[in-house]
This record gives C-alpha cells, structure tokens and sequence, in this order.
C-alpha cells in the first residue's frame, strides 16, 4: 500500500474515532503538512465518505452522524474486543439480538478485516473453551429494547404487551400495562425494566424477553428518589412470591452477611434486638425459595451462629444436614437403606 493511502485510511481511523479533528492534529499524528492534510480529506469526500468542515476557533473536521463507514477501521486489540463481546454475549444470553443477529454481525466483522488478522482471531476463538454450559437465550428482540430504552432514557411513559409467569419477578400477571420506566438492567443473562405500573398504582419489574410489544406515550414523570434501578431489580427478585418464605437470625453486620447473600438472594436487615445482650449484633434475612433442601448447606457456609425463626421443615432440615455431618466428622459410616 503507498504511503498516501496509508496515511489516508489512517486519517479515515481517526475521524471515526469521533469528536472534531483540529487540521494541526491531524498533520501532527499523520506526519504531514496542514495542506496535504487537506488534500487528503478532499480524497475521502471523492469516496462518498461524509467529512464534515467544522469553523471557529476549535473548529477541524469530523464525520457526519448517521452514516455507515467503509471500510471497517479496526485495530488488533479493537477487532479481538468486538468479536470476544459477541462471542460472550452469545454465551451469557445477554446479547440483545434476535436468532442469529449475533452471529451474522461476527461474520461481517471477519469479512471485512485483513486476512492476517482474521487467522490470528481465528485461532484465538478456535482454541477458546468455556467453563460453563451457554445460556438459555433471554434476549430482548430489538423493537422492545429500543423503545424501552428510548423511554427510560428522557422519562416517557410506556405501554407494554407483558405476559407474566406467576413466578419469580414481582411483575404479576399478563396483559397491557402502562409502565413509568425508571432502569433497564442485565442480571444473571436477562433483562428488566424497572418502574411504576399505573395499572396496579405499585412498582414492578418487567423481563424484557416477556414483552411483546412496546410503545412510548406522550409525556414525562419524574422519577422518584431512593435506591437505584439495580437495588430495585435484586430486591423484587428477593422478595418475588415463592412456595416458603423463609426468616432466620443471623449474628453478624448486614455487610458481612451479605458478602455470601447476594441481594437477589435474600432480604437483609439489622434485627430489632441486634444487641441481644451480649454486645454482638444480629441481622434478620428473610429469603423466599420453591425448594427449602439448599438452604441449609447454605446456612451452614455462612460460618455464623443462626436461628430459624421459619418455617419449621427447615429446622428439621438443618438438624439432618448436622447429624450427617457429625458423623461424617466421626468417620460413621452412613446407615444402608
């Protein structure tokens, strides 16, 4: 490739790198004169490339919104980036992409990279192995997470087409609802949408992969104050109706415990008799869950002294799990059935 080429798709790299380009740090980093850099822009602007003029004292040249770039400027570490955040996506469920969306973006990206680098991303993806099964796809279809989004982002309000699952979630049945959105949030390969339901006058929180169809309504809210959209999110995923509502006391500070009980897990809080007259304090940590039989070994990792306060088939539980490991630490062998 001649070095005037070179220098411009160089220059052609850094205009898409956003932002406005003074001609004096172009003709720097390009290594040239502030007229063949002008030149040079007059060559891109031949190839339908839209550079834009830019006056005033801090004026340059930068590329119109809006439009597609050929070709594809990427750098080593720039191509290995997208291509391991789709792959990761794909693996997590958490790419926002319908069917093969994901897919066929990686295999654009290949196409259009030189044939050297390709092999070397090749090779890097070829001998890549996870540690983890992949994950059920929940991603959101692209004409949800926009118009949520869109919402979220200047306060509208929005109507969704929500089909619930009677579960986990905290977002009650189906149907229409009219939704203030206050935060759109990835955890654990979904994503919610939090805010107030105008149809139940309570907050909720929405799965986006439910949602089959939304619209922004005119006008705004304001969103209130208090915890965050994530805070919102793991506390309605702790508290979500299940089969067993569960509280026990825990001896320790709310940071310890929930160092080992994430809040999407369980519900923490300082217990009304944290002194217990021996200067420790204690916690309350309320948990709901459709099985009680993990919950012990649970309790047992925390490595603090506890107290079931409910429901009483868990303390059972806990007196088994125990006795067996009583006798695993005499070396009893365990009874034949």
């Amino acid at each position: 490739m001649s070095r005037p080429v070179s220098r411009v798709l160089t220059l052609l790299e850094l205009l898409q790198s956003g932002g406005v380009r003074t001609v004096a740090e172009l003709a720097d980093r390009l290594g040239v004169g502030e007229r063949t850099v002008r030149r040079y822009v007059d060559h891109l602007v031949d190839l339908d490339v839209p550079v834009e003029s830019v006056r005033g004292r801090y004026g340059g040249y930068r590329l119109a919104p809006g439009h597609r770039m050929p070709p594809l400027m990427l750098t080593d570490d720039e191509a290995l980036a997208v291509l391991l955040g789709l792959v990761a996506g794909r693996r997590t469920g958490i790419t926002a992409a319908a069917g093969t969306a994901g897919e066929t973006a990686a295999a654009k990206v290949r196409r259009v990279l030189p044939e050297r680098l390709r092999h070397r991303l090749d090779a890097v993806l070829d001998s890549l192995t996870f540690t983890t099964a992949p994950a059920g796809s929940a991603a959101p279809e692209a004409a949800v997470l926009l118009p949520v989004a869109d919402a979220v982002r200047h306060h509208r309000p929005l109507a969704i087409r929500y089909t619930g699952s009677g579960g986990s979630g905290g977002s009650g049945g189906s149907g229409e609802r009219t939704v203030y959105p206050y935060g759109l949030v990835a955890h654990a390969g979904r994503w919610y949408v939090t805010g107030r339901d105008l149809s139940v006058g309570a907050d909720r929180t929405f799965r986006l992969d439910r949602i089959h169809g939304a619209r922004v309504l005119p006008g705004t809210f304001e969103p209130p104050p208090g915890p965050g959209p994530a805070e919102r999110v793991l506390t309605a995923l702790a508290t979500a109706p299940y089969r067993h509502e569960v509280t026990v006391r825990v001896r320790g500070t709310a940071e310890e415990i929930r160092a080992r009980l994430p809040r999407s897990v369980a519900v923490v809080a300082a217990a009304d008799d944290a002194g217990e007259g021996d200067g420790e304090g204690w916690c309350r940590v309320e948990i709901r869950a459709e099985r009680l039989d993990w919950l012990p070994g649970l309790l047992a990792s925390l490595d603090r002294p506890f107290v079931v306060e409910r429901p009483d088939e868990l303390r059972g539980l806990v007196a088994d799990l125990a006795d067996r490991l009583m006798d695993a630490a005499r070396g009893t062998p365990p009874p034949r059935d």
